[in-house]
């Protein structure tokens, strides 16, 4: 059996990765599933989606523990440790990674046993928008299994971006295939693991915990305000910028903001704390006027500096 897991931010297409390769594996014949794990609201956040794929009935469930093939989307993911990148490698698994940072450097960050290789990012590629890291990285993956023909990839981006139109299909299918040809290579690296034997996983671990009196156990906050210091807009990849010219001070974006983020100032003009706004974008969905954009990072800390300069 096959045990491939993909990592990445939120809006960055792990979803759609995981749906094109299952779809590749049961063009070919395979029993697959594919999921992606994630919270909700989560775009810029880490996420991971997976996929298993045999020639027999697949009877195991829940995450991978011991993947064979690990691809990560977003290098930044690596360090830490909640993305869970590096988890279950061993020496049988292959570890992909998506950046510009070399092999070499790579070995000397991480210590694992198994095989690591580097994909270069497509040239010009905005580094946080990212629009086809997923479907090149699904591709690369196929290749890698050596049981998945480019037919079946191709077939497989047309069955999941159809509702996209064709010009979006045939744009991913490019890509696809240039992150097949990169993968040339290293064909047939990642190899099945074979099934584990009913009744040998593990038993949970239980803690055990003695009760505890209410004057110790019951929750206490000893400062106001504490999750300021959180900076959570650090997970951003776009961000909601508001157009006051067309703005009707309705407060539709306030009301739908699920972290209360967006505030009024003195005149009642919507006002965005970017410090921990997440770039959902549930206000740029919900504003009625349609007066909020979604702005790439990239281009608004663009937009900053030439405001500065002036």
């Amino acid at each position: 059996m096959f045990r491939i897991r993909f990592h990445g931010r939120g809006g960055q297409g792990m979803k759609t990765a995981s749906r094109i390769l299952g779809t590749a594996f049961f063009n070919e014949g395979f029993e697959v599933q594919d999921a992606p794990r994630y919270g909700a609201e989560r775009r810029g956040a880490p996420i991971f989606a997976y996929v298993r794929a045999d020639r027999a009935p697949i009877f195991e469930r829940g995450v991978i523990r011991n993947p064979d093939l690990v691809l990560v989307a977003d290098e930044t993911l690596v360090p830490i440790p909640v993305a869970g990148v590096l988890d279950g490698l061993d020496a049988h698994a292959v570890l992909v990674i998506a950046g510009t940072t070399d092999e070499a450097e790579w070995r000397r960050r991480i210590n694992i046993a198994g095989r690591l290789i580097v994909v270069p990012l497509p040239e010009g590629e905005d580094v946080f928008e990212r629009r086809h890291v997923g479907v090149r990285l699904a591709a690369f993956a196929a290749r890698l299994t050596g049981a998945v023909s480019f037919a079946a990839v191709e077939k497989a981006v047309r069955d999941e971006l159809a509702e996209l139109g064709p010009a979006a299909v045939a744009d991913n299918i490019v890509h696809a295939l240039a992150g097949w040809e990169l993968a040339a290579q290293a064909a047939g690296q990642a190899k099945e693991r074979a099934a584990a034997p009913v009744g040998a996983a593990s038993s949970p671990d239980w803690v055990e915990l003695t009760a505890e009196g209410t004057e110790h156990s019951a929750p206490v906050v000893h400062g106001e305000a504490t999750s300021l210091e959180v900076r959570t807009g650090l997970w951003r990849v776009f961000r909601p910028v508001i157009d006051l010219d067309h703005c009707t001070k309705c407060g539709i974006c306030m009301a739908y903001c699920p972290d209360g983020v967006i505030g009024a100032d003195r005149d009642g003009w919507p006002v965005i704390d970017y410090e921990h706004c997440k770039g959902c974008m549930v206000c740029v969905v919900q504003c009625p006027t349609h007066t909020i954009a979604a702005v790439t990072e990239t281009s608004a800390r663009a937009q900053e500096a030439e405001k500065a300069k002036t």
